[in-house]
């Protein structure tokens, strides 16, 4: 992986401000990341978040971990090491996103607790909000709408997250979702009611 091996990389400030950007917006910017296991429910509640929230004029994006492998990390597999890699890299792009002015939800498995800390850091005590969207192995697997699952059991595809690689659930995240409980209109409410306390819209 590519370093800057000098000095002579310097950031440019901006004359805009990301403060700017957000009093331009009337709402805050900053990163929502969704973690899960795959068939959780991640994708479907940022998009369903981003859809209400563009209804109501709030800048959003949604960084989808399977929509990102098509183009940016096109080059990266699923071994530890292209995951972290994975990670950082959307780290980084919603960094920029945030100072953009925009509302960003990333939809990522993320399965090591020390990729997702690695993000939360680049954010410092920024808005930063981790999601645990909650579901068993057992419940995904039930769902499997990629046939992904069934792919894994059968050794077809390797170090598939929940079956034949880990996935850390995180320790102390600002919000649980429970998708086994909770259906997509609840999922949504209560994803936007606790942006809303945050006052981030």
């Amino acid at each position: 992986m590519a370093t800057n091996e000098a000095n002579h990389v310097i950031w440019h400030e901006c004359l805009v401000k990301r403060c700017d950007r957000n009093s331009l917006n009337k709402h805050q910017s900053g990163l929502v990341w969704l973690t899960g296991l795959s068939a959780a429910g991640k994708s479907t509640i940022a998009h369903a978040v981003e859809k209400e929230l563009h209804d109501q004029g709030i800048r959003t994006y949604v960084l989808d971990g399977d929509n990102i492998r098509h183009g940016l990390n096109s080059n990266l597999g699923f071994s530890p090491e292209d995951r972290k890699e994975n990670i950082r890299r959307i780290g980084e792009v919603a960094r920029l996103m945030a100072d953009a002015g925009v509302l960003t939800f990333a939809a990522f498995i993320s399965p090591y607790r020390e990729d997702r800390d690695t993000v939360r850091r680049l954010f410092k005590e920024d808005n930063f909000i981790e999601i645990y969207v909650k579901c068993s192995v057992e419940e995904c697997e039930r769902r499997d709408p990629k046939g992904q699952y069934k792919k894994a059991r059968a050794g077809i595809i390797k170090n598939y997250t929940g079956i034949s690689a880990p996935y850390e659930e995180p320790l102390t995240p600002e919000l649980v979702i429970d998708t086994e409980a909770m259906s997509l209109e609840e999922s949504k409410k209560c994803l936007i009611e606790y942006l809303c306390e945050r006052k981030i819209i």
